[in-house]
Formats: C-alpha cells, sequence, structure tokens
C-alpha cells in the first residue's frame, strides 16, 4: 500500500492557478466593475478576509510541524492532528485558503475568480479531501473514525 494521499492536484496548485485564470479572465472578458477597481471598504474587507485566511492557514501549518508530520498531499502521514483548528474541522488548511481566495477575489474585484471558486471547491472536495479521507482511514483507522465522527469535515 502507499503510504500518502493520491490527490489529482495540490491544493496551492488548484487555488494560485484560479487566482491567475481568474485575473486573466477578467482582462480577456470583463465581468463586474473589472479587475482592481475596488474602492477602500472593499480594500479593507477583501484585505481583512486575505489576512483572516493567512493566520488561520499559518495556525493549522505549525500544528503540523509541531506535530513532526508532513502538511503536503503525497508525502505519508505520521501523526493524526486533533487540536488547535483541528478540534474544530477536519480541513483548516482548505477553509484558510477559500477566505484567502474570497478576500483576494474582493480586492481585485474580480467576478470571475468568485465565478471559478465553484469548480475549485469541487475539484477539491472530490480530488484531494475525498482521497485524503480515504487513506487517513486506511492509515488510521478506528482512531480516524472516530475523528470523524466527532469533527465537521468543513464547519
Amino acid at each position: 500500500m502507499q503510504d500518502y494521499a493520491e490527490v489529482v492536484v495540490k491544493p496551492p496548485i488548484l487555488f494560485a492557478g484560479a487566482v491567475l485564470l481568474g485575473c486573466l479572465l477578467s482582462w480577456i472578458v470583463p465581468l463586474g466593475p473589472g479587475l482592481g477597481s475596488a474602492n477602500t471598504r472593499a480594500l479593507a474587507a477583501g484585505g481583512a478576509l486575505a489576512l483572516v485566511g493567512l493566520a488561520l492557514g499559518a495556525l493549522s501549518v505549525r500544528q503540523f510541524r509541531q506535530a513532526g508530520t508532513s502538511v503536503i498531499p503525497g508525502e505519508p502521514s505520521t501523526v493524526l492532528l486533533e487540536s488547535g483548528p483541528y478540534r474544530f474541522t477536519r480541513n483548516p488548511i482548505y477553509i484558510a485558503f477559500v477566505i484567502l481566495y474570497f478576500g483576494l477575489a474582493v480586492m481585485l474585484t474580480s467576478a470571475w475568480m468568485l465565478l471559478l471558486l465553484i469548480p475549485v471547491l469541487i475539484i477539491l472536495q472530490r480530488g484531494v479531501v475525498e482521497r485524503e479521507e480515504a487513506y487517513l482511514q486506511a492509515k488510521f483507522g478506528e482512531a480516524y473514525r472516530k475523528y470523524l465522527a466527532r469533527v465537521p469535515r468543513w464547519l
């Protein structure tokens, strides 16, 4: 048995690709107010969301490092994390990516980025999260099944 989750795409690449594609589409086929036309309130709100996403992501990654296991999909997991943000959601890093992405979309005033969030979330759910959960269940067995029963996938 391979000792890692075989995901279809690494989540940072998925989100970064959607940001770039959203900006490109906003430039080629404008939709909405236009790329980079945010007012002060939109910049503040988007910036606040982006900072929350970055903070949650950093805290979640720190939990992996402190536990001595890899945060990178495609590398073995050695520990089942159940503390910190992992007490409230099984996927705080992915939630952090979504919050950061949404904040960037608001700051960039990109309707395309917002529309692309739908396929991004479908790919994330089916091509990453479900595969990681199957791997973790096979690896950690009953301990992971108890964690599944106690902690929601998202929020």
